[in-house]
């Protein structure tokens, strides 16, 4: 069963730490069967509790995997790309509504932001031993992180959002432990909340944010972290109410010990204003990338939260990269400073899009969703086969499988690239391609 590695121990730290020893070295491969209970403690010549006990903290720190009378597996190593796979490609005279990305016409020019900057650096360059985070970055980050209502706390910079939250995640939590996610919600944190060793936990989700209730059964269940977008959630478009998050602070406020991360998606690219559930109290960070309103290869996210996270995330940080470069976050600083993104005309273009969209699909019965952002969300009874239509009919759009865990079957559909001519067509597509779906929740 195991060839020739022998598991080894006679306590149950030292049989999980043998496992995963020969997890670690190849040994033990991903989908090879452990041995029984019954049949490993007596090999071991130990009470066959301590091989339960060693097999619990293998599961639960996402080692193994066990399935009934199947038995323990040695669980599959989770790929990097696992979700992004999941994609349809557009041939030739298809039209791609399948990435998220934002409209091109909309990002600002950079090359007098890099000349400006560039021009400085000439004659002060940043030297190693230097402070990580940029004065004036941090100081017009904090300046808007307190207009919208986020708690005091200093400010940190990473390489996007994505790069924030898995620091953060790192920063606190153990494999094993569980974290709430929205389902459906982003991809790419859906795979890599489980490649960090830790256990995602689905939280259904509608136009306002997380469900409380699912919230709630998911901390009393365990869950040591909660992940909420605050607008422009992806891949639905829900933005968190001030109704909704006065509902989650109640329900994060009997957790205290709960790690809250916030990420404001839809910055820059929205209207409606967002509604922080971090209160100041606790573990918390508040996340801002510009990727969205300045160009995702502004790998650049700003962030909050309570000194303790901060400076961990910070030290840790020092450890690796070092630091975000500093050329970009002058780069970004000089956006700022000279207006080069107009957030009202920005989310009034992708408000247009996208409202004509769901307004298109409600007049052919679709239901569809979408309050704020480039996305729009289309629940369907046959996810595979809507895709497969909607290509035929001339439009890729992203599966929902990319968003969900389990949530319904859907399409998602990103609007950044709609001309007002195309709302019509698309719909048309849609509606041929899914049919009347039965109103629900997306959970």
């Amino acid at each position: 069963m195991l060839g020739e590695y022998r598991i080894e121990g006679r306590r149950a730290s030292e049989i999980a730490a043998s496992v995963e020893r020969g997890v670690g070295e190849g040994a033990l491969v991903p989908g090879q069967l452990l041995p029984p209970i019954r049949e490993l403690a007596a090999v071991l010549g130990v009470n066959p509790n301590t091989v339960a006990a060693a097999y619990r903290t293998l599961r639960e720190r996402g080692v193994i995997e066990t399935d009934g009378r199947r038995g323990s597996r040695v669980r599959s190593a989770p790929a990097t790309t696992a979700r992004g796979s999941l994609r349809v490609e557009a041939p030739e005279g298809v039209r791609d509504v399948s990435e998220g990305s934002p409209d091109p016409a909309l990002l600002p020019r950079l090359d007098e932001a890099f000349a400006a900057v560039a021009r400085a650096y000439a004659e002060r360059p940043t030297l190693y031993g230097e402070a990580p985070v940029d004065a004036e970055f941090a100081r017009l980050a904090r300046a808007a992180f307190d207009a919208d209502g986020v708690p005091a706390g200093p400010v940190g910079v990473a390489s996007g959002s994505l790069d924030a939250i898995e620091r953060v995640l790192a920063a606190h939590l153990r494999p094993g432990d569980a974290v709430a996610v929205e389902d459906p919600g982003w991809g790419s944190l859906l795979d890599l909340v489980p490649a960090l060793g830790l256990r995602p936990v689905p939280v259904a989700v509608d136009d306002e944010g997380p469900l409380p209730d699912a919230v709630a059964r998911a901390l009393r269940g365990g869950a040591r972290a909660v992940i909420v977008t605050d607008r422009a959630q992806n891949p639905t478009g829900g933005c968190v109410s001030e109704e909704r998050a006065a509902e989650l602070r109640a329900v994060l406020a009997a957790h205290p010990d709960v790690l809250l991360i916030e990420d404001d998606h839809g910055h820059g690219i929205v209207a409606e204003p967002p509604h922080p559930l971090a209160t100041g109290a606790g573990r918390w960070v508040f996340v801002r990338s510009v990727a969205k309103a300045y160009g995702p290869d502004l790998r650049i996210a700003a962030f909050t939260g309570d000194r303790e996270t901060v400076d961990r995330v910070l030290g840790r940080q020092r450890l690796g990269p070092g630091w975000v470069s500093q050329l970009l976050q002058r780069t970004v600083v000089h956006l700022w400073t000279t207006g080069a993104v107009d957030p009202v005309a920005v989310s009034a273009a992708y408000g247009e899009r996208r409202d004509g969209l769901v307004r298109a699909l409600a007049r052919r019965g679709i239901e569809a969703h979408g309050r704020g952002g480039m996305n729009v969300w289309v629940p369907v009874a046959d996810e595979t086969g809507a895709v497969s239509r909607m290509l035929a009919a001339g439009w890729a759009v992203a599966p929902g499988a990319r968003f969900r865990m389990d949530a319904g079957p859907a399409v998602r559909l990103t609007v950044s690239r709609l001309a007002p001519a195309d709302v019509e067509p698309l719909a048309d597509a849609v509606a041929y391609a899914a049919g009347p779906a039965p109103a629900r929740s997306y959970g």
